[in-house]
């Protein structure tokens, strides 16, 4: 429950502390007064985004304390708890100071927290219902939501988004797979063929430099053989060949070395010559002998040189990186690997749809059921509320496939008059019939929560008369269950509260002083007064005071 709200130099207020009591409390006041400056300062506790323009003129922070009991919260004392933020055992204290440079400081039971953890405490201990809740209604949303909360499904909406994200994301993985696998059997075969067409190619290394040799030999051999030929008249077949010349040579100097041993040196080097020449010759014979001018093998080579070099410019690489070329595709087909284990992912897949129907299918019983009860408990109010033969209906609209959601869209139908069929929220109601079937939801929603604190800001807007009136029955007995407090100009409201605060503006210091705001609480005779102002205006009379007093007696009476 809410205990305490400290406020200082926010908007229009210097310094104003407020003790919170259990049941109905309104808030009154003109209008300008700083009624919603109370909601504005919660709304920081509760970790909205602040704006330096919040802050007093000429100060340089504008701070807000919350003090929150925990005996009624004990989701809150967990959470605390489980966060290593708890303090006093019997309250828990939320800070948030906004400075002039735009940065916000926040602090729960004195620890330092963000925007995210002061928003997700504020969760637990209050639900605030503004005058803007009746347009944000409209929305499917907000009107699932609202259906769930009466529901009291909140672990299985959040169990079904979560199944249903593990669903779509054993699905993506299959067809992912399913995709890589295609990809991966379309690389395979372009592999494959042109491994298969370069191992008949049956190509190496050694065989292109033979051939090549082969090639330029044979489309020379004309010029080869008459080269031989040359060679053997000059060295053995002519008449002056120099294997004639040299057997002269030997001979001649063979005659004189018994006149000169010095000479056998000589003759020595010229003997190993003349044997050199005819290995030469030998040689020379034996290559002719095998120079075959053969043009079939020449036209066989080129063929071969031929379809090599086609094959090398269809991969885009010279022929002597053919080698190369083969290990690295056979490679590259070793690294793509198995085919992945799609049945496996089906099964997968399949479990994880089977989680998410359970789950979903669950969450239908929950909305068919809380849907009977919420149809039936605004009707009620809706009647009680002067629409008289009016009808809501929540009607469940299945979708051909499953959602984060669940199975269904969740629609709010009425009938603001008898005999009128049921047709969207959004289509058939005015703006006074839509405050009041809102205001109905809300209380309903209200009382199904586990918050211990609701706060209605302005919700009675559209509304007056004797519809204002059972508006304020209504929240009285609200709050015999909850803390409620509700800002409001309408007397038939405020006169039904247990508490009745007054907002004001006031300026104690010279004309050129900042105006600023204060709340007052009121005793019975200020509240006399204050309802005969909300009833009567600037000028109020005897009989105008007689009516307020009537209308608070009324209101005790009710208690």
């Amino acid at each position: 429950m809410l205990k305490q709200l400290g406020i200082k130099d926010f908007v229009i207020v210097d310094f104003i502390e407020l003790e919170f009591e259990s049941g109905f409390t309104v808030l009154t006041g003109e209008t300008g007064a700083g009624k919603s400056i109370i909601i504005d300062a919660l709304s920081l506790a509760l970790g909205e985004r602040g704006d330096v323009k919040q802050i007093r003129h000429g100060c340089d922070r504008a701070e807000v304390s919350v003090l929150i009991e925990l005996y009624d919260v004990p989701a809150l004392s967990r959470w605390l708890s489980e966060n290593d933020l708890s303090g006093d055992p019997e309250n828990c204290l939320v800070r948030r100071v906004l400075e002039a440079n735009g940065r916000s400081r926040n602090y729960v039971n004195g620890h330092p927290v963000t925007l995210q953890q002061l928003r997700y405490a504020g969760d637990f201990w209050v639900v605030v219902h503004s005058q803007h809740a009746h347009q944000s209604l409209l929305h499917k949303e907000v009107q699932r939501d609202l259906l769930d909360a009466v529901a009291g499904c909140t672990d299985t909406v959040w169990a079904t988004g979560k199944a249903f994200q593990h669903w779509q994301v054993c699905r993506q993985q299959r067809m992912s797979a399913e995709q890589r696998t295609a990809e991966s059997r379309d690389i395979r075969e372009q592999l494959e063929w042109q491994l298969q067409e370069l191992t008949e190619l049956n190509f190496t290394l050694d065989e292109w430099q033979v051939l090549q040799s082969d090639q330029r030999r044979l489309s020379h051999v004309a010029a080869l053989l008459a080269a031989a030929e040359d060679g053997l008249g000059v060295l053995s077949e002519n008449e002056l060949s120099i294997l004639s010349q040299l057997n002269t040579a030997i001979g001649q100097l063979q005659n004189l070395l018994d006149y000169d041993a010095q000479l056998k040196s000589i003759i020595d080097l010229l003997d190993s010559a003349r044997i050199q020449v005819r290995e030469g010759v030998y040689e020379l014979k034996h290559y002719s002998q095998h120079l075959d001018l053969d043009p079939q093998l020449l036209a066989q080579a080129e063929q071969r040189i031929s379809a090599i070099h086609a094959v090398a410019r269809k991969f885009r690489t010279p022929p002597e990186e053919l080698p190369a070329l083969i290990a690295s595709l056979q490679q590259q087909l070793g690294a793509l690997g198995c085919d992945a284990d799609i049945d496996r992912l089906l099964v997968l897949e399949a479990t994880a749809e089977s989680e998410y129907m359970e789950h979903a299918r669950l969450l239908t019983q929950f909305r068919s059921e809380a849907a009977e009860t919420l149809s039936r408990q605004v009707s009620d109010a809706m009647h009680t509320l002067a629409m008289t033969g009016g009808v809501f209906s929540v009607d469940l609209c299945v979708q051909q496939q499953g959602a984060a959601y669940g199975f269904e869209q969740v629609e709010f139908m009425v009938s603001a008059h008898q005999g009128m069929p049921l047709r969207p929220l959004a289509k058939v109601v005015s703006g006074g019939e839509l405050s009041r079937i809102s205001l109905a939801i809300q209380v309903i929603t209200s009382k199904v929560a586990a918050v211990p604190t609701l706060i209605f800001d302005e919700v009675d807007v559209g509304i007056g008369g004797k519809v204002a009136e059972i508006v304020g029955r209504l929240l009285k007995r609200l709050g015999k269950e909850r803390q409620v407090l509700c800002i409001t100009h309408l007397p038939q409201v405020a006169a039904n509260g247990d508490h009745h605060w007054q907002v004001a503006k006031f300026n104690e210091g010279p004309e050129n002083q900042p105006v600023l705001s204060k709340i007052t609480c009121l005793n019975q005779s200020q509240r006399i007064e204050e309802i005969a102002r909300m009833l009567g205006g600037i000028d109020i009379t005897a009989t105008t005071r007689q009516h307020a007093v009537e209308m608070l007696h009324n209101g005790t009476l009710k208690d």
